[in-house]
């Protein structure tokens, strides 16, 4: 089988050769270097991820090329490109290109063509990171999958393609994943000696998870976390996370005990009051942020590592519009003010900094503002 062959042989060149090689520069030199790339970033979404359709006519038309100028035209310097596993199977199982690779080819080279460095970011299901924590064999098909995929993308141009390991891998035990990971980094260095490697922390890739983390004996790699603090602030409505948030509606931010209380009767549990409570004695502001935001670069700076903030963003269906601006230039100014990249959650969603209707896409000005971004030019 073409998967157990792939396999043996990312084992054999962990055996025969360096972790890092063919590098004439000092590869963390590189990986600080290349991290400038990453500065203003967006998400692409729901488009060859997080989605029960991945036809030929979803991936051409969700987000299009089009986009992708818009998204460099407002001052984006790169996208994160979430990838589902699970439609590359059939190309890892058999050698031959699918059109599900061959769509995620075009979209590739058109970003790095439009100026967009592009994180290979593989965001599969819950279900699919379930198997790399029960026995190995899970783990097996991911070290084939990503052999495969980093050695698809190393001749492109590794300045500009990063390979991200696994979006918030939702491990409950550090541990295991830290062991897991450096098997991962290891493989993909082997298949892409030049590519700088995104890792991440257990969890949902928190800065409390983050500050866990010991760095990889790799040497040319970036360090992602994500942040949505205040949860009850960015989360508020979103019906697919903790119930506390569900009943959410016009939940203010910044936060004091007097304007969150006029919200608790909303809440229907004792535990929901009290988690919004929390919430307002908690008193999240920009202060609090950029307190929040430095234990990231205080890691960073006792590891000397370059890391980056994958993903940020306010669920915008029912947070009120100013203070979701607010938040949002809050987080943006923290992260810089660290010298630390990012990249917004989301371009096209009710997180995002576009709405579509009717074929019409329009950016908000005011989120590009709060971004230090600018309306996209003529």
């Amino acid at each position: 089988m073409k998967t157990s062959r792939r396999f043996l042989l990312s084992l054999l060149c962990l055996l025969l050769f360096p972790v890092f090689s063919a590098a004439a520069q000092d590869p963390t030199a590189i990986a600080f270097q290349r991290a400038r790339n990453l500065q203003h970033g967006i998400n692409t979404s729901l488009w060859f991820a997080q989605s029960r359709d991945y036809s030929f006519e979803h991936l051409e038309t969700f987000t299009t090329p089009q986009d992708l100028t818009l998204i460099h035209s407002m001052g984006f310097d790169h996208i994160r490109l979430s990838i589902d596993p699970g439609p590359l199977e059939p190309w890892l199982y058999t050698g031959k290109p699918t059109p599900f690779l061959d769509q995620l080819d075009r979209v590739v080279h058109t970003a790095l063509a439009d100026h967009l460095s592009v994180i290979i970011d593989i965001h599969p299901s819950d279900e699919f990171k379930a198997t790399l924590f029960q026995g190995s064999d899970g783990v097996g098909r991911f070290i084939a999958l990503w052999y495969a995929l980093a050695a698809h993308y190393a001749p492109v141009d590794p300045d500009h393609i990063f390979f991200e390991i696994l979006n918030e891998p939702e491990q409950s035990d550090p541990y295991r994943w830290m062991g897991v990971q450096a098997t991962l980094a290891a493989v993909i260095r082997h298949a892409a000696p030049q590519n700088t490697i995104i890792a991440t922390a257990a969890h949902y890739s928190g800065i409390p998870d983050l500050l866990e983390l010991d760095p990889l004996a790799d040497p040319n790699v970036i360090y992602t976390f994500h942040d949505y603090e205040p949860f009850p602030f960015t989360h508020q409505g979103a019906t697919w996370t903790m119930p506390q948030v569900r009943p959410e509606r016009g939940i203010p931010y910044p936060s004091t005990p007097e304007n969150v209380a006029p919200k608790l009767s909303e809440e229907p549990t004792l535990e929901g009051r009290l988690f919004l409570d929390q919430y307002g004695w908690d008193r999240w502001n920009a202060d609090r942020i950029n307190e929040y935001v430095s234990y990231a670069a205080k890691w960073a700076q006792l590891h000397h590592v370059p890391v980056y903030c994958g993903e940020f963003g306010s669920y915008g269906l029912y947070a009120p519009p100013a203070s979701r601006v607010q938040w949002i230039h809050d987080m943006r100014v923290a992260l810089e003010k660290d010298g630390i990249g990012w990249a917004m959650w989301d371009y096209q969603t009710p997180f995002g900094v576009v709405s579509k209707e009717n074929g019409v896409t329009t950016p908000n000005l005011d989120v590009l503002k709060a971004l230090g971004l600018h309306a996209p030019q003529s």
